[in-house]
């Protein structure tokens, strides 16, 4: 396949991508628009994306669509976020179906407005037998607590008497967390600027590789995806071994 006009192999590409979308207020504030309006078309990018990385063949695409921290922001801020939310649900659901996409979510979704988590449900219903892309969206997510809910499962395992602590894994804590049953992400990309991984994923890609984009979200599209997606193809991937033909 090409990326770029680049032709790379297709066993190069990552199986997972995780995408920190960052930068909606920042190209808004850029263009004396409200920061909703940031949001809004950060949803077209959402759909870009999506639908390129189906056509690629990755695996898995995980965005960061609402953290634990997200509910500080100004109140109308939040509300308007959630009704964005649960309307994209709605309306991308025909779009899920037709690129055979499985949809997925992590986080505390008890959490959100039930609005929301009725639209969730739905996708995740007429998706579930989908066996292309699966496009995992976090939501009310934050990974310390959900490493801490995992050890918290696990410690409870323990106190009934069905698991002894030193039958305690990486594997088995790995099955404890939100991504159970899922692959790790290869890539981690942020886009905006911002290097640091603010929260997200940090069980998961402790060997991803990371790929820092200057451009905001809503202006991330296809190009810009493929050039993460060559640049990935690029890099030498050891997990803590050698290669003994560079030393």
């Amino acid at each position: 396949m090409k990326l770029c006009g680049k032709e790379v192999p297709d066993d190069a590409l990552p199986r997972h991508v995780a995408i920190i979308m960052d930068g909606n207020g920042r190209w808004a504030k850029r263009r004396n628009l409200p920061r909703t309006q940031g949001h809004t078309e950060g949803t077209n990018s959402v759909r870009e994306v999506t639908e390129a990385c189906a056509g690629l063949g990755v695996q898995q695409l995980t965005l960061y669509a609402f953290s634990v921290e997200n509910w500080k922001r100004p109140k109308r801020e939040v509300d308007y976020l959630m009704r964005l939310l649960e309307r994209f649900l709605r309306r991308q659901r025909k779009t899920i179906m037709k690129n055979n996409i499985r949809f997925a979510v992590i986080g505390a979704i008890e959490g959100l407005p039930e609005g929301v988590r009725r639209e969730i449900d739905i996708t995740l219903r007429e998706s579930e037998g989908n066996t292309g892309l699966t496009l995992c969206l976090a939501l009310n997510y934050g990974a310390r607590r959900e490493i801490v809910e995992a050890a918290r499962r696990l410690a409870r395992r323990v106190g009934g008497g069905e698991l002894r602590a030193d039958e305690i894994t990486e594997e088995t804590f790995s099955q404890s967390l939100y991504t159970a049953g899922m692959n790790d992400p290869d890539l981690l990309i942020r886009t905006a600027g911002e290097q640091r991984v603010s929260n997200f994923l940090l069980w998961q890609i402790s060997y991803a590789e990371f790929y820092f984009s200057p451009v905001c979200w809503p202006d991330f599209r296809r190009p810009q995806l493929e050039e993460a997606l060559l640049e990935y193809t690029r890099r030498e991937r050891r997990f803590g071994t050698v290669n003994d033909a560079k030393g």
